[in-house]
C-alpha cells in the first residue's frame, strides 16, 4: 500500500513538472501534422547529424525542439540549418574547442536548453563531466591555457562584442586566420540560439542537466 502511495505521488509530481514545463513554452513546437513536405525533409536530415553529435544511434531519433519552433518561420529553417551545419560539422576549430565556446556562451546566457544539449555533444567530443563543469567557472580553472584563452574570448564577446587588444594578440599567436573568423561566429551562434530558446520558452527535455548558475 505504501509503495503504491509513493508511486502515485511520484507520478503526480512528474505530471506537475511536465505541466510546468509546458506552461513555460511560449511557442510550443510546431505539431508534425502541420509540417510542410519541405519542413519534414529539412528536419529529417538533422536526425543523423544530431545522433552523430551525441554519439547515439537511437532507433527513432527525435528532432530538436528548437528546430520545430523555428519551423514556424516559412523561409528561415532551411538557411539556418545550412549555416548551423557548416559551423557544427565543417568548422576549422576542433570539436572540443567548438564545444568549449558553445558551452561558455550557453552558460553566460543561462540557457538550460543550449547548455544541456552541448554538454552531451561535448562528451562525444571527448570532454569529461569534470571538464564540462569547469567551463562554468569564472576562470575555468584547470583547463589548458589555450582553452582558457577561448573562454576569455567568449566572455569578452558576450560582454562587449569585441576582443580586447591583449586577448586578440594572444588569439593571433595561437589560431589561424580561419579559426579567428570562426570564434566570434560560434559565440554569436550559440548566444543567438540561447535567446531563441529562452525568449520563446522552447521546451527542455527533462533528462537534460540544469545550467550551472553564474558565479
Amino acid at each position: 500500500m505504501r509503495a503504491r502511495r509513493i508511486a502515485a505521488a511520484l507520478s503526480a509530481f512528474a505530471a506537475l513538472a511536465a505541466n510546468a514545463q509546458d506552461a513555460k513554452a511560449r511557442l510550443a513546437p510546431l505539431p508534425e501534422a502541420q509540417w510542410s513536405a519541405e519542413t519534414r525533409a529539412q528536419i529529417a536530415r538533422t536526425l543523423p547529424q544530431v545522433s552523430q553529435l551525441t554519439g547515439e544511434a537511437a532507433p527513432q531519433p527525435k528532432p530538436l525542439p528548437i528546430l520545430t519552433v523555428i519551423a514556424y518561420h516559412p523561409t528561415l529553417l532551411g538557411p539556418f540549418l545550412d549555416f548551423a551545419t557548416a559551423l557544427a560539422q565543417r568548422g576549422v576549430l576542433s570539436r572540443r574547442e567548438s564545444e568549449l565556446l558553445a558551452l561558455r556562451a550557453a552558460w553566460r546566457s543561462q540557457s538550460r536548453f543550449e547548455w544541456g544539449h552541448h554538454a552531451a555533444y561535448a562528451r562525444t567530443a571527448g570532454m569529461s563531466d569534470e571538464e564540462i563543469a569547469r567551463v562554468a567557472e569564472q576562470g575555468g580553472a584547470s583547463l589548458a591555457a589555450r582553452e582558457l584563452l577561448l573562454l576569455r574570448a567568449a566572455d569578452e564577446l558576450h560582454a562587449t562584442h569585441r576582443f580586447s587588444d591583449s586577448t586578440w594578440a594572444a588569439l593571433r599567436a595561437e589560431y589561424t586566420d580561419a579559426q579567428l573568423v570562426e570564434i566570434p561566429f560560434l559565440v554569436g551562434q550559440y548566444t543567438m540560439l540561447s535567446m531563441v530558446a529562452e525568449g520563446l520558452g522552447v521546451p527542455v527535455e527533462p533528462e537534460l542537466p540544469p545550467v550551472p548558475p553564474l558565479r
